[in-house]
Formats: C-alpha cells, structure tokens, sequence
C-alpha cells in the first residue's frame, strides 16, 4: 500500500503545469489565555484574480503543514489549529487542468484517496480544527472546511458552493458524506444536487450560516480577528456549538427521493453525475464515513474517466475562458468610447435592451417609437424595473435616483440621436421595415455613430445596403431573455469596418454579455441550429408520429426545456417567421410545416394547455390537436432521435464549412450561453461525436482526440 506522500508525488509527476498552493503555518497566542494555536494558511502566491487550488503537489505541501502540526498537537505543544485563505479567497477545489490530463482509471482514484487521506489527517488530529471560510470557497476548499471540528463563515463572502455535479463529477473529497451528516440530507441535497443543476447557484456567507454549514458569521472586516476571539471561547468552554440532531429517518428517504426528482426534471437520466452524488448520500445515512469516502473514490473515478466530464471541463472553459476572449475579434484599441445610446423601439425587447444598456454603461439612454404611448409605456418599463432592483435591495435611492434620470423617451430621432455614439434597433423583424429606420437614424445621427440591429435572422448587409455608411453597421443579437441569457451574437456585415465592430465588442464586454463574432449568414448560429433541430421534430409530427413521442425522443439531450415547450416561450410566429427565412436560404433542409401554419393563423401561443388539476404539465390542446394533418408514417423514440441528431450534425458542419464561426467551439459556447444547453453535453459537438453521429454523417468528429474526451 503507498503512502499519502507517494501517491500525491507520482500524481503531481502527470501534472507538471499545476499552479501550486503553498499550506504556511504560523503560531499565535489565542486570546483570553486560551493558548498557543496553529494557523495554516492556503495561498498561491497570486492575487485574488487567481484562485487557490488544489493539485497533487498543493495536496502534498497541506499534507506537510498537517504532519508539522500533528507532532506539536501530539506533544501538547498547542490547544487547536486553523485553515484560512488568503484574502477574499478561502480555496476553490481541485485543479480542473490536472483533471484533465488523466488517461487511466487507476490515476484518476489516486486523485480521489490523495484528497481524502490529507483532509482526514485533519479530523484525526490530537486538538480541535477549525475552518475559517473567508472568501471564496467551492468543491474542495468547502470540503477540507467539513473534515474540521468547527467553521466560522465571513459575512462578506461571496460564493461558496459545492459545484461538482454541474460539471460532471460528485463532491469527492467528502462532500457527500460529510455534508449530510452535518446538516440532514435534505439541505445536502439542496447544495450539492440541486444548486449545481441551477446553473451553478452560488451560496453568501449568511446562508451558509443559515443551513448550519458553519457554527458562527462575522463581518469581512476583521473576520480572522473575531473567529480567532471565538476560538478562544470555544476552546475555554465559554461557547458551546449545538448541532441539530440529524434525522435519519424516513426524512432522509424523502431528501434523496426528491434529490432524484429534480436531477430526473433536468437532465432526464441523461447525465451521471448527479444519481451517483444522491447514491452516496443514501448510503451515508449509516453514518459510517469510511464507507463514504470509499465510495466518494469510485465514483470520482468513475467520472473523470467518463465523457460526461470532460464535457462539462470543456463548456466550462469555453464560458471561462473563450468567451472572455472573442475568437476573430478585431483589436480592442480601435473601439470607440460612447456615452450615449439610443433605442429604436420601445416594445418589450427595447426596453428590456434599454435597461440593460442603462444598468452596465450607466450612460444617457433614449428611447423612440411612434406614438407618444409606446415612448411612456417603454421608458415607465425602465423606470418599474429599476424600482423593482431598490425594493430588492440591490441599488440605493440615490443610484436609483441617478439611472431614471438617465433614460428618457422623445418621438423625434432628431432630437434623441443627434449626439448618440450607438444606436440599436428593436423593431418589428421586415427587411424594409429595417431599411426605412436605419435611413431614418443615419439622417440624424454623428457620423461615428454604431447603427447595431437586434436582428434574430434577417441578413446584416441587405439592412446596411443602402446607406451612405454600411460599414458601421453591425449586427448585435440579443436572446430573451436579455437579463438572464448570455450570448450576444455579434454579426459582421460584408462592409462593416474594425471600428465598428471593435466598438461592438468593446460595449458586449461592458454589458457582461458572451459575445461570438459570427458571419452574416442566415439566422447565425443559435436560431439556425434550434430551427434545424425544432423543424426535424416539426416534419415528424407532420408525417405521422404522435406529438408525445416526437417530444420525448429528445429528453436524453437532457436539455432545459422540450422543443414544443421552447416553442412557446419563443412563440409559434416568430418560429414561423425564421423557418420562412431559412426555407428561402436552404428549401432542401428548412420545410416550412403546414402544421405550424395552422397553429398560427388559429393565433395559438402554442402546442399545449396546462390546468391545476394537471399539475399544470403541458398537456396537448385539443383545438390544436383538431388543427392538426398528419401523415402515416409513426417513428419510434429512437429513430425520432436519430434523424434529429443527423440534422443538427449535417447542419452544423454545413455552418464550420461556410465559416459562420471559427471553429466548432464557437457552436457550443453559442448552444450553452444562448440556449441554455447542458454542461454536461459539453453543448452539442462532444455528445455528436462521442454518440457516433458526426462519424455517421458527415465521416469525421467535430473536436480533436482529448478535447471535451479522454486523452488518447
């Protein structure tokens, strides 16, 4: 059997790039008499930018610190010890780069025991521990905190989650052993399954008091000063930490039941990760933690070696780190400041475009529309919105005070345009309708003015065609909706120039927005690749398979919502409307269906009804099911599900050829940020290849050997 010391050395020997995290410890006084303590510090040697994690050789050096502490515990020489980090950052888990490298099974469970053998060396130790959470601590940080005696959390801390199962792997290093034997299984699985599977929710120091994660909260300002005062009372006896006597009853059956019901509502069986996190938790009902920790290994295991994670670590990176830094984006330096923007449009999309604008760049916003009621209802929009954002507690009343001043609504573009550096339009989605306002707007605006079109599938370089100065336009594709989607799909027209577009790049960047440079092609990416896969579910219903089975077929995609749900909240006429484009771009793959036809003339919101006797699930409306002509010809699941991964497969290699994005990456990051497709999917490109169609259809994969897979 190797020891700790061995196993972290030949694991650090695959892993040579890691950034690596130093464990210092110090001794101080405790207060109050209380005795000498030891306090190990994590830290990287960067700042705040770069996080602390953990790989072979971090694990090594904690392992090190710990042995200098054990002996002095052992030898009566100090009362307790403490792990914090450094500033604003307690530690942020396992490094994913080293994660990545591994090629063999056997590797992967060393990096699983390596974590468990160092944190528990902390539980074992001769003198209480305690964890002082002072920033930001996720997935491993968080769980070499769970293996102390006791935890104190900053007020001020800003994130704190156990985000494993979002990415593909269980909380390995006694996450979901500990947790639940802390805090009940049912608030465990609320952490650890449920909060990853909502896009990763991060947890403030307050709920993680709250749940009971740790024992005592004090203010960021002197949060080391007061946990230390704490300690001291602690270790005197003057406080007394009571826990809530864990409930292993029936109660925590029903947590893991309920754990299984959300991971089924968002990933349909689709993804490991998460039943094999709720499978540990149901074991660790016995309380035997060795047990736990020995399962914690397989699985880990298990998923690093599966595609699922190499999936989730590739969309992860493409969010982090890709869409950070545009693929084909011109030089930032050629952008041009603005300071002020004007909206075209005051319906629901331009005001929500108005806030947006207004929020980020904090610069004079006017809105125009064509009566007076349109401009009041779009800027009183802007106005409740920002009202909402006070009573919430997220702005002051003298922030709030300072944004309504800021927008304002004229009917004159004029009067509104003469001194705005960009200048975006939300109207009603007709080429000449376009045409007519940029004339309009190019009239009366400066003449470095950006004309940006929110435009979700008409052509860039047709709407810029008959200005004066084309080359400052540029599409700017919001998705709805726009507070709470990402991706910004910006297009470069035939005759729009760097500065223009630097410009576009520059503003996506201050709207926080996940800005991809994509080519002037029908529809871009996302609406392309939704029409494609939403219109081969379309031609099925209208050849004859039941709208139910055309449904389900896709549930393995484990995607965010089904095709005819996403249908709705799109609505059937703007669905309608794009596949119109589409069909007049490529009639060979874009049908128009007769079925959604009808849907919209009827001026249906869609396929289905919900009722309270139901549960309010979607149920097939029967005037649309009157509506409906199908054909003879009935699918089942499988060859439904086949014919639309063959589609979007076709489609997308059609769009890598014609240049539409630089690279595959780009399609996934476009799928994850734009259409909230699964992590774990990796978007679309790894499960096409990993499933065997991009072979199947087009003769070759998407991605290279070792990119979103394991390394061959």
């Amino acid at each position: 059997m190797s020891t700790t010391a061995e196993l972290l050395k030949g694991a650090a020997e695959l892993f040579p790039d890691e950034v690596v995290t130093s464990a210092h410890v110090r001794h101080l006084d405790l207060p109050y008499g209380a005795g000498r303590f030891a306090l190990i510090t994590l830290d990287n040697g960067f700042d705040h930018t770069k996080p602390t994690t953990f790989g072979p050789a971090s694990l090594a050096n904690l392992n090190t610190a710990i042995d200098q502490v054990e002996q002095e515990a052992a030898a009566g020489e100090i009362v307790g010890v403490g792990v914090t980090g450094k500033p604003f950052i307690f530690a942020v888990g396992a490094d994913l780069k080293g994660v990545e490298l591994l090629k063999e099974h056997e590797h992967a469970l060393a990096i699983g025991k390596g974590g468990h053998e160092v944190f528990k060396r902390l539980a074992a130790l001769a003198v209480p521990t305690f964890a002082y959470y002072n920033g930001a601590a996720m997935g491993g940080g968080v769980e070499v905190g769970l293996h102390c005696s006791y935890r104190t959390v900053s007020k001020a801390l800003p994130a704190f989650s156990l985000p494993e199962v979002f990415l593909g792997l269980v909380p390995g290093w006694g996450g979901c052993t500990l947790l639940p034997n802390l805090i009940g299984a049912d608030k465990a699985v609320t952490v650890i399954v449920e909060n990853s599977l909502n896009q990763n929710k991060q947890l403030g120091g307050q709920q993680v008091f709250e749940l009971g994660i740790a024992d005592a909260i004090f203010e960021g300002a002197d949060f080391l000063e007061q946990s230390l005062i704490w300690t001291a009372n602690v270790l005197k006896g003057d406080v007394e930490v009571e826990r809530p006597v864990i409930d292993r009853g029936e109660a925590w059956d029903q947590a893991v039941a309920r754990g299984r019901f959300i991971a089924d509502g968002k990933v349909h069986g689709a993804a490991p990760a998460a039943y094999r996190a709720l499978d540990i938790i149901a074991a660790a009902k016995n309380g035997d933690l060795q047990q736990g920790y020995d399962a914690e290994d397989v699985a880990l295991a298990d998923l690093i070696m599966g595609g699922e994670l190499r999936a989730g670590i590739y969309a992860f990176n493409l969010v982090q780190k890709r869409g950070k830094r545009p693929a084909g984006a011109p030089d930032k330096n050629l952008a041009r400041p603005v300071t002020k923007v004007g909206v075209v449009g005051a319906g629901l999309m331009a005001s929500q475009l108005a806030l947006l604008f207004l929020r980020r760049l904090e610069v004079p916003v006017v809105l125009t529309d064509i009566d007076q009621e349109r401009v009041d209802k779009g800027v009183g929009y802007v106005h409740a919105e920002i009202d909402k954002l006070l009573g919430k507690g997220r702005i002051n009343q003298d922030k709030a005070n300072r944004l309504k001043a800021l927008v304002t609504g004229v009917l004159d573009k004029a009067e509104g345009f003469a001194d705005a550096d960009f200048v975006i339009e939300a109207v009603f989605e007709e080429i000449g309708v376009k045409q007519q306002v940029f004339a309009e707007v190019e009239a009366v605006a400066p003449a470095h003015a950006i004309l940006a079109t929110n435009t979700s599938s008409l052509s860039v370089t047709e709407m810029a065609s008959k200005l004066k100065n084309p080359e400052r336009v540029v599409g700017f594709h919001f998705f709805n909706p726009v507070a709470i989607l990402p991706l910004l799909e910006i297009v470069r027209g035939e005759a729009t120039d760097d500065a223009s577009l630097a410009t576009a790049f520059a503003v996506a960047k201050k709207l926080k927005k996940t800005a991809v440079l994509v080519k002037d092609a029908p529809a871009f990416v996302v609406n392309r690749i939704l029409t494609r896969f939403m219109g081969e579910i379309q031609n099925v219903i209208d050849e004859g398979t039941p709208v139910d089975v055309a449904e389900k077929a896709v549930e393995p995609l484990g995607l965010p919502m089904s095709p005819l749900v996403l249908l709705e909240l799109v609505g059937p006429a703007i669905g309608l409307h794009v596949s119109e484009t589409l069909n007049g771009a490529f009639p060979d793959r874009f049908k128009v269906s007769p079925n959604l036809k009808a849907v919209v003339e009827a001026g249906k919101r869609g396929f289905y009804v919900y009722s309270a006797e139901n549960g309010f699930k979607p149920e097939l409306d029967p005037e649309v099911a009157a509506l409906l002509k199908q054909g003879d010809v009935v699918l089942t699941e499988e060859q439904v599900r086949a014919r639309v991964l063959d589609a979007v497969a076709q489609e997308i290699r059609l769009m890598l050829d014609e240049g539409v994005v630089a690279e595959a990456q780009d399609i996934d990051l476009c799928l994850i940020t734009g259409a909230g497709w699964p992590f774990h999917l990796g978007g679309i490109t790894p499960y096409l290849d990993r499933e065997g169609v991009s072979e199947r259809v087009n003769g070759k994969k998407f991605l290279e050997p070792g990119v979103a897979s394991v390394p061959a």
